[in-house]
């Protein structure tokens, strides 16, 4: 029996856990030394680089693989975790995990490439990181490569969701802030870019981690001694960055209603990952409060053909943490807006995700669930969609 016990489910967000020679061989000569090594020589690096040779040892050590394989999704995580850098490995730990489909971000190789130096710099580190993303996932189909595109150069970021489409995307990943902090996400120099997504049927992904608001640094000052990460480091989110994760995706969204861009793409769809969803039910809410509110005065929102909270519904899901209540959430928004994800291998994922999601859900019917863990993930990719279109050709 598979940890999902037999139930279709897609896991909207999971992660590789890139090695230090991760995009190496993708890179050009004149950045290799730049950009080629991911973690340098450290002690955070030597510790990772320890946990990574550890984990190694399971290719040649059948006892430490049965181990590991034992149970693990409640095991090791992080570069220790199965199939975590390993594509031979992911394709086992999914068949024990029995997902059908899984979504696979970079951890850190998204930081790696804001080494670069300038414009051009960065486009070829994220075209070479796409390329590690992409052979990583050619080893099974149910994994499904989430090419990186950054919206700094509406020129160069169309070029490079040219390449990503080339190499197989499922689905691309943009930051959640306004692009090089220069025009908005719904500027009309971004429309090639979102109809070419439309014309391939491929979603947008926002995630922690590129745009990412963090507290403002003055709230640090407090007199007090900062406290450690949750994992005991110093780099990772803390107690008031967590209350920041939201804000935003909000504005983003926000921008591609306002500015007209679900308007203009009725077909474009997308998902906001590791954010948490608590705050969706309401931010439906305040939309329409503010349209509303703010109609009569605005040319804007009086060419609106739905209201904001309907382009929210109609383009977005979105996926709680497993802590969250998503019972509550589903009963006060509708089925059709959330997401099941495991993370795996980043520890937030939990050692039970499934088991966390059903202890609030329990007293939902079927037809809720099957929504979370299998419909909205379909939908979200256009699987649906591309059924029907099939059926109506016929």
């Amino acid at each position: 029996m598979t940890y999902s016990k037999g139930r279709i489910i897609h896991d909207a967000d999971a992660h590789t856990m890139e090695t230090n020679e991760w995009l190496a061989p993708y890179l050009d000569d004149d950045l290799k030394d730049q950009l080629g090594q991911l973690y340098g020589t450290p002690d955070p690096g030597k510790r990772i680089l320890g946990i990574i040779d550890d984990a190694r040892q399971r290719k040649i050590n059948a006892e430490k693989d049965a181990a590991a394989r034992d149970n693990i999704i409640s095991g090791a995580k992080g570069w220790g975790g199965y199939g975590a850098f390993d594509k031979e490995e992911r394709v086992k730990a999914l068949d024990w995990l029995g997902f059908k489909s899984q979504l696979v971000f970079p951890t850190y190789g998204l930081g790696l490439v804001k080494r670069a130096k300038d414009t051009p710099s960065l486009y070829k580190a994220v075209h070479a990181l796409n390329q590690a993303q992409a052979d990583f996932c050619s080893a099974d189909k149910r994994m499904i490569f989430v090419a990186f595109t950054p919206l700094d150069d509406p020129a160069l970021a169309l070029d490079i969701l040219d390449k990503a489409i080339a190499l197989g995307a499922g689905a691309v990943m943009v930051g959640s802030t306004p692009p090089g902090n220069e025009r908005s996400p719904g500027h009309p120099d971004y429309d090639p870019f979102w109809q070419k997504l439309t014309d391939h049927d491929l979603p947008f992904m926002i995630h922690i981690g590129p745009g990412t608001m963090k507290q403002p640094t003055a709230y640090h000052n407090n007199g007090r001694q900062r406290a450690p990460d949750l994992h005991g480091g110093g780099e990772n989110l803390r107690f008031p960055d967590y209350l920041t994760l939201w804000y935003a995706p909000q504005m983003f969204l926000t921008a591609m209603v306002y500015d007209g861009v679900f308007q203009r793409h009725p077909r474009l769809r997308g998902a906001v990952l590791e954010a948490g969803a608590g705050w969706m039910p309401d931010f439906l809410r305040q939309l329409d409060h503010g349209y509303k509110s703010f109609k009569k005065t605005d040319p804007s929102l009086q060419q609106m053909d739905l209201a904001p909270s309907e382009y929210i519904r109609r383009a977005i899901k979105v996926s709680p943490f497993p802590d969250e209540d998503v019972g509550i959430m589903i009963k006060d928004a509708g089925p059709e807006l959330f997401l099941f994800t495991s993370d795996y291998p980043h520890p937030e994922g939990t050692r039970d995700p499934i088991g966390k999601f059903e202890k609030s859900m329990g007293d939902l019917d079927e037809d809720a669930k099957d929504h979370f863990y299998r419909r909205n993930y379909e939908v979200l990719m256009g699987w649906e969609q591309a059924q029907s279109d099939a059926v109506a050709a016929e």
